[in-house]
């Protein structure tokens, strides 16, 4: 009877890594789209490996046709966009490879795409690879890894909550 006055519990999602490298802040990212979080908040890896990874359960939405870019709704429904590197989209998906598809269901850990480093740093391109959640005016978010090294599904590096 009295359960609509019972204080609603918040429940926290944890993302871990989906790249293994060196986390900072978005204000650290060298274009003006994430660095002034126009696009939403979250944090950026600069990477030290090849593989990206779901930070957490849930859905592929979006897979950019350069293969850069993919997007993701989890199954608390937070939308995420995690974007390899700056300026790749002029690679026109030379170097990636996508291993998942659009509405596929992934679990986290589970490989979304990998890129030839090498490749794409001989076109003098940033590999930084931001990871954003969209549409957060609702949520607070924990940035729990800037400044550390992150490895690739063990290390949490953003703890977000709905307001």
């Amino acid at each position: 009877m009295f359960s609509k006055f019972k204080k609603k519990k918040n429940n926290v999602l944890s993302l871990s890594a989906p790249i293994s490298g060196r986390c900072v802040s978005l204000s650290e990212v060298p274009d003006e789209v994430f660095s002034s979080k126009m696009m939403g908040d979250g944090v950026a890896i600069q990477p030290v490996s090849n593989k990206l990874f779901a930070p957490t359960a849930g859905k592929v939405t979006f897979i950019a046709e350069t293969k850069h870019a993919v997007g993701f709704v989890t199954t608390d429904g937070y939308e995420l966009l995690i974007h390899v590197g700056l300026d790749t989209v002029a690679l026109e998906g030379d170097g990636f490879s996508v291993s998942v598809e659009v509405n596929q269901e992934v679990q986290a850990g589970e490989e979304l795409l990998s890129f030839n480093h090498t490749f794409i740093e001989s076109d003098h391109l940033n590999l930084i690879t931001p990871i954003i959640l969209l549409e957060n005016k609702n949520i607070s978010i924990e940035q729990l890894a800037v400044g550390m090294e992150v490895v690739a599904n063990q290390t949490i590096i953003i703890n977000c909550t709905q307001n």
